[in-house]
């Protein structure tokens, strides 16, 4: 799966990650649900570095479908509940 984190550039992370990740993006959607502003903030900083961690990075000019699209690690609480779908950034 190639997976853009807006502002920075593509990865390609395997299928077998996502359960991982659906974790922290669970963990994330709750907290905007509640509000939690130092939650949110923490848990999509560590959302994204897990996908940095885990995912392979493409060349800069690389210009490859993105199937996953994350918003930049500044994003605010409001920039994010407009990327949401019913299932949270990460389908699944």
């Amino acid at each position: 799966m190639i997976v853009r984190i807006m502002g920075e550039g593509q990865v390609i992370l395997a299928d077998g990650h996502l359960a991982e990740l659906n974790k922290l993006d669970d963990e994330l959607l709750a907290e905007m649900e509640n509000g939690d502003g130092p939650g949110f903030r923490r848990t999509l900083q560590a959302l994204l570095t897990r996908v940095r961690d885990l995912g392979e990075p493409l060349p800069d000019d690389s210009l490859e479908p993105s199937e996953l699209i994350l918003p930049s690690p500044d994003a605010t609480l409001e920039e994010v509940r407009e990327l949401l779908s019913d299932d949270g950034l990460i389908p699944g």
